[in-house]
């Protein structure tokens, strides 16, 4: 019987992102594992799900460029 790394590392990776904007205009990534769906929920705005942080983070940075988002 084989096992198959790859799909067990697929579940490590299969993470979901957000962007969630606070009332401040901040805007935070959280990741869906971390129990932060009360976050996602309670924010003003969101945006995801990203399948990586990189790919939020580079979200992110273009809703600062447009004015949705304050930088920190």
């Amino acid at each position: 019987m084989s096992v198959n790394l790859r799909d067990s590392d697929d579940r490590k990776d299969s993470q979901q992102w957000f962007i969630c904007k606070r009332e401040s205009g901040i805007c935070k990534i959280v990741k869906s594992e971390d129990n932060d769906e009360e976050a996602i929920a309670n924010s003003v705005e969101s945006w995801g799900a990203f399948t990586s942080q990189g790919e939020a983070i580079a979200k992110r940075v273009g809703l600062i460029r447009a004015g949705k988002c304050q930088p920190i």
